[in-house]
């Protein structure tokens, strides 16, 4: 038998819940440790469409990056978006674990796994920052449209798109502002998943050319990575329990 613990504890040794940084709200949001797990569903976030698919599959745990409840809930009245998604959870005894700014920085987490995805090697780092080096050195635009491929998503080139870029730094999410991080390691392009004009100026103006590729296509390949590894690992194997990940868009 196979419960939300033991699937708690395997993120755990991953990414150690306990690195989430003060804001976060990572860890096992609903449901009993000691449930037994039928099914693991994986996706960004909570959505209808998410719970949908993890009914549909016959999962009773889903594992996100993004957590809910980031600010504490004084009720729990379903003509709020937030509340009613908790209230289907409660009602579907679906339990709900996050792995969010724990992941973010883990080794193997989703900034290593968005570096290896592009291409990158010797890559560096230090906290949710990753560095790492083209196979050949590129323009901005052309390494934009590669990125594009890879993460099946348009990418903004903020910055001059003739550059030359060897080293790319890169902080999912909304990390536009650990652009100076990536800097310092030696970056002349960074990518990030979304980024405020102003920063992309700031950034600019110190000759590093900003890749916005969305929020979701600079995460979701961590937190797919983590569901490959929990379905290959005896714990899993063992127990016969299925292991799927979302096909709902970002916004579905």
């Amino acid at each position: 038998m196979l419960t939300v613990r033991q699937v708690y504890d395997f993120i755990n040794e991953h990414a150690p819940f306990e690195t989430q940084v003060a804001y976060d709200n990572s860890g096992l949001l609903v449901g009993h440790p000691d449930q037994e797990v039928t099914g693991v569903h994986f996706a960004l976030d909570v959505t209808d469409k998410v719970i949908d698919e993890a009914l549909e599959n016959g999962a009773n745990l889903i594992v996100t990056h993004h957590p809910m409840m980031f600010s504490p809930i004084k009720r729990l009245v379903e003509t709020d978006y937030q509340a009613r998604l908790l209230c289907r959870l409660i009602r579907g005894g679906i339990s709900l674990i996050s792995a969010h700014t724990n992941l973010d920085q883990a080794a193997g987490g989703i900034n290593d796994v968005l570096a290896a995805r592009i291409g990158l090697t010797d890559i560096t780092g230090e906290g949710f920052v990753r560095v790492g080096t083209l196979p050949a050195p590129m323009s901005a635009s052309d390494l934009a449209q590669h990125i594009s491929q890879v993460l099946g998503d348009t990418v903004r080139v903020m910055g001059n798109p003739l550059a030359m870029v060897e080293r790319v730094g890169m902080c999912s999410g909304s990390g536009a502002d650990e652009w100076p991080a990536a800097a310092a390691l030696g970056a002349q392009a960074f990518l990030t998943g979304e980024a405020k004009h102003h920063i992309a100026l700031e950034a600019s103006a110190a000759g590093i050319v900003l890749l916005e590729a969305g929020h979701h296509a600079t995460e979701e390949p961590g937190i797919f990575a983590l569901a490959d590894a929990l379905q290959n690992s005896a714990l899993v194997v063992q127990c016969n329990v299925r292991v799927s990940t979302s096909r709902a868009g970002a916004y579905q």
